[in-house]
């Protein structure tokens, strides 16, 4: 894992897609100071930002979380977390339904 923001690898990856890091920004949500703060290691990316920045890269989340530094979060752990609580959320339901109300 990378213990910084690898801000020459995002570039790179925009570049090939003949992107801008306004349109990363954008895509992601982020305002051109949060992103620049990024880009200078200075803000970490939420686990939606990588998700953004890997869909708009064309790369895994995983890519995206070790390219932007050790802490950063990993999509693939929200998405399983989201799967759990709709299933949870599912279960609840049909014991509701199955008591009575």
């Amino acid at each position: 894992m990378a213990l910084f923001f690898d801000a020459e690898w995002f570039d790179a990856r925009l570049a090939e897609r003949g992107l801008s890091r306004d349109v990363l920004a954008a895509v992601a949500g982020l305002t051109a100071e949060e992103l620049t703060l990024v880009f200078k290691d200075q803000r970490e990316l939420s686990a939606r930002e990588v998700a953004a920045f890997a869909e708009l890269l064309g790369v895994s989340g995983a890519d995206v979380a070790d390219r932007a530094g050790v802490s950063t979060p990993s999509p693939a752990s929200e998405d399983r977390l989201a799967a759990l609580e709709k299933r949870v959320a599912a279960l609840e339901a049909e014991v509701a339904r199955l008591r009575g109300g």
